[in-house]
């Protein structure tokens, strides 16, 4: 008897671990827990709205070399937290895997590498210093947004996200090309979960 109660123990205390299961996962392999925003939406919508963009008009129309890109403020309009960094870099990377636009870095970066040239021209052989103005300036700068709207009844949400993008000209605030992408998912809850 002393035995079997031993074993009920020994099984009761297997079943209640408290860490956590841990899984890997393909990161390019779409996977949602909450049904909210997450790293598969950005990768999606960045490569099909670049894609987008890349094929309209205003790049075959545009004289000269490859044009330059910049991304400027991208806003995140919902009501939760959503990296904007992460689909930024998935649109950075779309737009310069593609060949077809030079992409110039952005505004924080620009001042991290001019402060990286004044310590050059102080301490770097003059051979190897990068002396001011070569810098490339941006032909159009990409801008836009992401909103949401959340419809909820009982166990039941609809989430819907619309991203709202625009190519700007930098030369004469013309807006090139405006693309638009949206998400809608229904998401079920039994009334039992969290």
């Amino acid at each position: 008897m002393k035995k079997i109660g031993m074993f009920i123990i020994v099984i009761l205390f297997a079943g209640c671990q408290t860490g956590p299961q841990i899984y890997h996962e393909n990161p390019n392999t779409d996977s949602y827990v909450s049904g909210r925003w997450n790293d598969s939406d950005a990768r999606k919508v960045a490569e099909e709205v670049i894609y987008d963009c890349l094929d309209a008009a205003w790049l075959k129309s545009y004289k000269g070399n490859k044009p330059s890109v910049i991304v400027g403020n991208i806003r995140n309009k919902t009501s939760e937290h959503i990296d904007v960094g992460t689909f930024v870099g998935s649109m950075q990377r779309a737009l310069i895997n593609s060949g077809k636009v030079a992409f110039v870095a952005s505004q924080d970066e620009r001042q991290e590498i001019r402060g990286e040239r004044k310590d050059q021209a102080i301490h770097a052989r003059e051979d190897t210093q990068k002396g001011p103005g070569l810098e490339i300036g941006a032909d159009f700068m990409l801008k836009g947004n992401i909103t949401s709207i959340r419809d909820q009844s009982g166990g039941t949400s609809l989430m819907y996200y619309q991203i709202n993008l625009k190519l700007i000209n930098m030369a004469n605030n013309q807006i090139e090309w405006v693309g638009e992408k949206k998400i809608r998912r229904k998401i079920k809850r039994s009334r039992w979960s969290l």
